[in-house]
């Protein structure tokens, strides 16, 4: 899908899209309880959509009726008695979320993915399974998982992903014996550890946290909760840089007490604004294309702790190199540092390209709105957001879309 965005008068106020980070988890705690829950403000990304059909393939009862599902959770200890097939599609949460609670049954369980999401890292489960002798088998398609977790004690790298940690604190509960993560600094993206926990909280799993350790009580069960997703920071950041671009933008249903990470956009948009460098992204690495689209517009700005940007969807800080390349500004990239240099922003002279990446196309519109230009494999937003380019349109964007669905 092709989207021409030209240069438009932004101004306006949109309603922040639910967030996908805790859609996942709530949906996942829902599964995993006794008796009917209730989510409520859900948006169907393809993100979500492989989480709900990943729940179903391990036993959950699901119903959906407009942005609310009533879930009848799983046993997922119990045996199925055939293979699981999980479809996670390109979801790097919903592999890394399941494979833990696959490991509950005993039985064999299939997760199954693009080609792509199979290169992301997964050897801090692969080492676990390696330990515990339970089956793990990687293909270019799939990961294969038979055998039963084992409650103990779990070191975990910090800088790896967050992801495992959330995968492991979803499935200890549910074991006999207690357990405790360790977490080795470098501790990277904890607010999304402390997501995971309020998650688990609200479906009335207790984990005691203690620095960088999670004590995990065995024996504990998911007790069925009517919750609803609250507004996400993540992608509330697209539309709040349009104030950087030369619109006037208001986002509304943020909670003010969010744990979500991604909130520190607010601080980090005025830290480029007044050249205050460098800016440390590593506890928000998804925030990176639209820091960089920002700089880019402020004259500039550096970041570390962008060495994680590399396992995204895509190469985030190559790709957003390549692209603003052709918007006119030069960008550095190294080990675990971006600089963004300041340039005249252009329009493109040829199509930017999406790379695959949702929020390489939410960040390059972000920059079109000011200079016009077109955006190939658009249709990447649906990962996160399918109805973004509406929303855009409603705070005065011309967005015009060719090919697929329009």
């Amino acid at each position: 899908m092709r989207v021409e965005i030209k240069p438009s008068a932004i101004r306006g106020t949109v309603l922040a899209p639910p967030s996908k980070s805790m859609a996942h988890r709530l949906l996942i705690c829902a599964g995993l309880s006794a008796g009917e829950s209730v989510v409520r403000r859900l948006a169907f990304s393809e993100d979500v959509k492989a989480t709900i059909a990943c729940l179903r393939a391990l036993g959950a009862e699901i119903r959906l009726d407009g942005d609310t599902a009533w879930i009848r959770g799983a046993n997922v200890r119990e045996k199925l008695g055939k293979t699981a097939v999980l479809p996670c599609n390109e979801c790097g949460s919903t592999l890394r979320f399941f494979t833990p609670i696959c490991m509950l049954s005993g039985e064999e369980c299939v997760l199954r993915g693009s080609p792509y999401l199979m290169t992301r890292p997964m050897t801090v489960y692969e080492d676990i399974a390696q330990k515990q002798g339970i089956r793990f088998v990687h293909s270019d398609e799939s990961i294969t998982v038979q055998g039963c977790l084992q409650s103990g004690i779990y070191e975990v790298a910090g800088n790896i992903s967050s992801q495992f940690i959330s995968g492991l604190l979803f499935a200890l509960p549910l074991l006999d014996g207690d357990s405790e993560i360790r977490i080795l600094p470098p501790v990277e993206s904890k607010p999304y550890i402390d997501m995971t926990v309020q998650a688990l909280r609200d479906f009335g799993v207790e984990i005691a946290v203690s620095g960088n350790r999670y004590k995990v009580k065995g024996n504990q069960q998911y007790h069925s909760a009517d919750v609803t997703v609250e507004g996400d920071y993540s992608n509330a950041a697209f539309f709040e840089a349009l104030n950087y671009a030369g619109g006037t933008v208001g986002v509304e249903g943020l909670r003010a007490d969010s744990l979500q990470g991604d909130q520190a956009y607010k601080i980090l948009f005025g830290k480029i604004k007044s050249g205050e460098m460098p800016i440390d992204i590593a506890d928000c690495p998804d925030l990176g294309p639209i820091l960089f689209a920002v700089a880019a517009l402020c004259g500039g700005g550096e970041f570390t702790g962008t060495r994680r940007l590399r396992i995204k969807e895509s190469d985030r800080a190559s790709v957003m190199q390549e692209e603003l390349k052709k918007l006119g500004v030069a960008v550095e990239v190294g080990e675990n540092i971006v600089t963004v240099h300041g340039g005249a922003l252009h329009a493109p002279a040829e199509p930017l390209s999406s790379h695959g990446d949702h929020r390489i196309v939410m960040a390059l519109s972000v920059l079109l709105t000011k200079v016009g230009g077109v955006i190939d494999g658009a249709e990447a937003v649906r990962k996160s957001f399918p109805d973004f380019f509406e929303q855009l349109r409603r705070v005065g964007a011309e967005v015009n879309i060719y090919g697929m669905d329009q």
